[in-house]
């Protein structure tokens, strides 16, 4: 869907709570991904929180803590069906990254055993290409070492998408929060540029609630949008209002 110029919406989530997960399952995002690297989950609470977004009509991703071993195996045999990996800063860590995620018969090196993901061996048929063509996998460039990486990243042939993480970016320039600046706009335009050369969707964080920013994005080009967090949505939705 983005690789033919659809955007797709999603939200991020990081309240460990099975009933928010629900609620935001149900607002009418097509995904929502659990935030593993700064939320709260713990890997017993993660089928129950996937659980929760399905039933709501939304497809459940994780933004793992980190591109190793054991955050893939936790949110994949939990039932996650995207992965977005932090801090990717060259081809060689997207590439074992992507091993880890996908089993043997799919290129990768992905462990095979019982869990949610099989329903614990129910629909135990782990090594059909077909299943691992169902994982969205999702790098996020958050460090100016990634762009001087970017043809190489983006030319891995099982990357469905990257994601631009704005503030560790600009603080890897020693600009942090700084989006304005010249030289953080000449970083995002080449970035830009090097999505279209690899007809690679570029993803960007909506933080702040506001449909107009929404709105810029897409209009802009990006095709992997997360907008908002529970918990910005919480502290807009519960402000006092002035007396």
């Amino acid at each position: 869907m983005m690789r033919g110029g659809n955007a797709t919406i999603g939200t991020w989530l990081q309240f460990p709570s099975a009933d928010v997960a629900e609620v935001m399952g149900a607002s009418g995002y097509d995904w929502v991904a659990v935030d593993m690297e700064h939320g709260a989950f713990t890997r017993a609470i993660l089928p129950d929180v996937f659980r929760a977004i399905e039933r709501g009509g939304s497809t459940p991703f994780a933004r793992i803590a980190q591109a190793e071993l054991r955050p893939i195996k936790d949110a994949l045999d939990s039932g996650a069906q995207g992965l977005v990996f932090p801090m990717i800063e060259s081809r060689e860590q997207l590439d074992r990254a992507i091993s880890l995620s996908l089993y043997p018969d799919a290129g990768g090196s992905r462990g095979v055993g019982y869990s949610r993901a099989n329903m614990y061996g129910r629909d135990f048929d782990p090594y059909r290409v077909d299943v691992a063509k169902d994982i969205l996998l999702v790098a996020q460039i958050e460090h100016i070492r990634a762009v001087d990486q970017l043809d190489a990243i983006l030319s891995h042939p099982r990357l469905d998408a990257i994601m631009v993480g704005p503030y560790d970016l600009s603080g890897s320039m020693g600009l942090t929060g700084q989006f304005d600046h010249p030289d953080f706009v000449a970083v995002m335009a080449r970035i830009n540029e090097a999505c279209k050369r690899h007809n690679m969707p570029m993803g960007n964080h909506v933080v702040q609630p506001e449909p107009e920013r929404l709105a810029k994005c897409i209009a802009d080009g990006y095709r992997f949008i997360a907008y908002g967090i529970d918990a910005v949505f919480l502290l807009h939705g519960c402000a006092c209002p002035k007396r």
